[in-house]
């Protein structure tokens, strides 16, 4: 592509670098300059206009942009039409967003003039919610760099996992200090937590802050309910993996894959699974309908997603959260090791 200033007799054809005014004539910025708009500038006096001259082998940048949208565009994504060099990119269906950052990179480091943006990795989305955009820089680039670009992304980087897991099974240990209110208030956030995704309750028990009864209540929702994930809210925060909740869950015949997360609220989740059953050991900011770090894990498993060690270790860059109101202030100093519920 040439940019430049040329002679306004020698425009038509071309594209306006820049919006121009003059008398009743209106020039938009990246329209194509037509032979009528040349005369309607000329007899305002005007002499040269910086435009834009595509040479063979240029896509326009609408072209450009959503040839790269539509192969960036996995399943559940879809492109919309260009405008001024974008196409954005948008959820056809709810779930969580994955993106491979690989591909997405190498697009971006195909040449300046392409630009690939998207919501961050795992993040749930709406039907319709807009994921991702392509914005081509200049008013065109030759063709071979899209090319390189939907080479280099690879398969489709950018899709949207449907959520799977519906029917949630619930646990609440019970200790004299907990009132029944603070448990009825957690299933009602829970509840409206569920209600983007499809899923739902379908059966929570109440027992005592006790590794058997932890035990028994996991085993009965699994097995008689037909729980597909278990959330298991303890009256007291899991200290360590030898605690009730993750005795609990060893007892019923499950695993404690990892306790402990760099997200802040957060710290104190357990990730575990019966069988095939995923099961979180909430932390105690999960009571509270504020975004904290058991949304992210609680979002992927019900999209199906695995939840790995190296996945929760990698969360720590971006998981420290804003505090939020509803908890004591541990990271001021001077709360309890009862306050820091994590």
């Amino acid at each position: 592509m040439k940019f430049g200033p040329v002679p306004l007799h020698e425009a038509a054809g071309l594209i306006a670098a820049h919006s121009v005014r003059a008398d009743d004539a209106t020039l938009r910025k990246g329209s194509p300059i037509s032979a009528e708009i040349v005369a309607r500038l000329e007899r305002a006096g005007l002499r040269e206009i910086v435009a834009a001259r595509l040479e063979p082998g240029d896509l326009g940048e609408d072209e450009a942009a959503s040839r790269l949208a539509r192969h960036m565009a996995g399943e559940g994504v879809s492109a919309a039409e260009p405008f001024t060099g974008r196409c954005n990119l948008h959820a056809v269906r709810a779930g969580v967003l994955r993106v491979a950052r690989e591909g997405i990179d190498a697009a971006n480091a195909v040449d300046e003039a392409i630009t690939v943006a998207t919501l961050p990795p795992f993040k749930p989305v709406a039907a319709g919610e807009m994921v991702a955009t392509v914005k081509i820089i200049p008013y065109a680039v030759p063709g071979v760099l899209i090319e390189r670009a939907r080479a280099a992304a690879l398969s489709p980087p950018i899709a949207v996992e449907p959520y799977r897991l519906t029917r949630i099974g619930v646990v609440s240990t019970l200790l004299p200090s907990l009132k029944p209110a603070t448990v009825e208030k957690t299933l009602r956030t829970l509840a409206q937590r569920f209600a983007p995704t499809g899923a739902g309750i379908v059966a929570e028990r109440r027992v005592p802050h006790e590794g058997a009864a932890v035990a028994t209540a996991l085993a009965d929702l699994i097995d008689r309910d037909g729980a597909e994930l278990v959330v298991i809210f303890g009256a007291s925060a899991i200290a360590d993996r030898r605690d009730v909740i993750p005795a609990g869950i060893e007892a019923a015949g499950g695993r404690v894959d990892h306790l402990g997360m760099p997200v802040d609220p957060g710290n104190l989740l357990l990730v575990g699974a019966r069988g095939a059953v995923p099961v979180i050991g909430a932390p105690g900011c999960a009571r509270s309908p504020k975004e904290n770090g058991f949304d992210w894990i609680l979002h992927r498993l019900l999209a199906g997603l695995a939840v790995t060690r190296a996945d929760i270790v990698a969360l720590g860059v971006g998981g420290l959260l804003t505090e939020i109101v509803s908890r004591p202030q541990p990271r001021g100093g001077g709360a309890s090791a009862e306050e820091e519920d994590g």
